[in-house]
């Protein structure tokens, strides 16, 4: 089934992780033998023939740089100069695989019509992954004059924060407002018709972010806090709030977003039955809030500085998400309902945000 993953960090693993995703994963595997650098060396699930051999023809894919204020313990950029930077060369690389023909940007609705027409009507050639440029935490955006850069490079969608306290929003594991700056944000995103990425904002921003933002609203790769109770995942009062926007939320196959108690470079995979069924938890949970499955999708984030040491023990790489379709129908789902799932919502969810722009 053609699938659409709203999240995955490319360009991140082509130049922080030095991984040519040309290349089978198991050859990217077998390059990293004996490295420790990172703690998913050797680990990795996604490259670009494993997108096309599990028809993924379409993802939304980041760019990522966090600026770092001087006493704040987490990896970055010690100015957004150089973060700026660091996008910069990570949309780089994008252009170069469109340059070889590996991928193609997604910007607008001509765009995605005529790369969903391309993935369902010629089987018989090597077809490019479409991606839309999306940039996680906007600490990069020096000024909204880079903000309006961005845009003509073909950013797409933006969310606000990461982890930890950001120069626009505040992220995972912090609390704490937006302020003036966050919201000079977010009108520029609106009149550009950017697509506000609710996931990572903490509690405080999150509802403030929706309070002040009129536009396109979805949440990339989140799970439910009702079944693993951390900041990081979303409240069922703030699912609801999503919902009523539109929003579509992609599921995260992060195993310490799917299962509660996982200890980092301790907890295994199998040791807390962590497989693709307890994602579809995550989903069914917020399709039993919304009482249908027009809000849900896949968001897997694999190979955001992990790999199969922290994910479903039953995916090898992201071609399995192909083992999705027959675990919802297990689960009660209808066909109809399973396309929504694994492609529909997403591409509803653009039509209409690209249409209302005019573009």
């Amino acid at each position: 089934m053609f699938t659409i993953d709203a999240h995955l960090d490319l360009s991140m693993n082509a130049l922080e992780w030095n991984r040519d995703l040309r290349q089978p994963v198991a050859e990217l595997n077998k390059r990293e033998q004996g490295l420790h650098d990172k703690p998913d060396r050797a680990k990795a699930t996604v490259s670009l023939p494993e997108l096309r051999r599990g028809n993924i023809g379409l993802v939304v894919a980041t760019q990522i740089a966090r600026y770092v204020a001087p006493g704040n313990p987490l990896p970055g950029w010690h100015s957004q100069q150089q973060a700026w930077a660091q996008t910069q060369g990570q949309l780089a690389w994008y252009k170069t695989m469109e340059e070889e023909g590996e991928m193609v940007q997604i910007t607008n609705l001509p765009a995605l019509e005529q790369h969903l027409d391309l993935w369902k009507n010629n089987d018989d050639i090597k077809k490019p992954i479409g991606y839309i440029l999306s940039l996680e935490g906007a600490d990069s955006i020096v000024s909204l004059k880079h903000l309006e850069k961005a845009y003509q490079n073909g950013l797409r969608a933006i969310g606000p924060a990461h982890y930890g306290t950001g120069i626009y929003a505040q992220g995972t594991d912090a609390t704490g407002f937006m302020g003036e700056k966050g919201h000079a944000l977010l009108k520029e995103m609106e009149r550009l018709n950017i697509i506000l990425d609710a996931t990572h904002l903490c509690d405080d921003s999150f509802w403030e972010a929706l309070d002040h933002f009129n536009g396109p609203v979805w949440a990339s790769h989140n799970n439910v806090r009702a079944l693993v109770n951390h900041n990081r995942q979303y409240s069922d009062e703030q699912l609801k709030e999503l919902i009523n926007r539109g929003a579509v939320i992609g599921g995260a196959l992060d195993a310490w977003m799917m299962v509660p108690g996982w200890i980092r470079g301790t907890s295994t995979p199998r040791q807390m039955h962590c497989n693709l069924e307890v994602m579809i938890d995550h989903l069914d949970h917020i399709c039993q809030i919304a009482g249908n499955a027009d809000h849900i999708g896949i968001g897997s984030d694999l190979d955001g500085a992990f790999g199969r040491e922290q994910c479903p023990y039953d995916l090898e790489t992201i071609a399995d998400l192909q083992k999705l379709p027959a675990l919802f129908k297990k689960r009660g789902y209808s066909e109809v309902d399973i396309k929504k799932i694994m492609h529909g919502n997403w591409i509803r969810f653009l039509r209409t945000a690209w249409n209302q722009s005019g573009v």
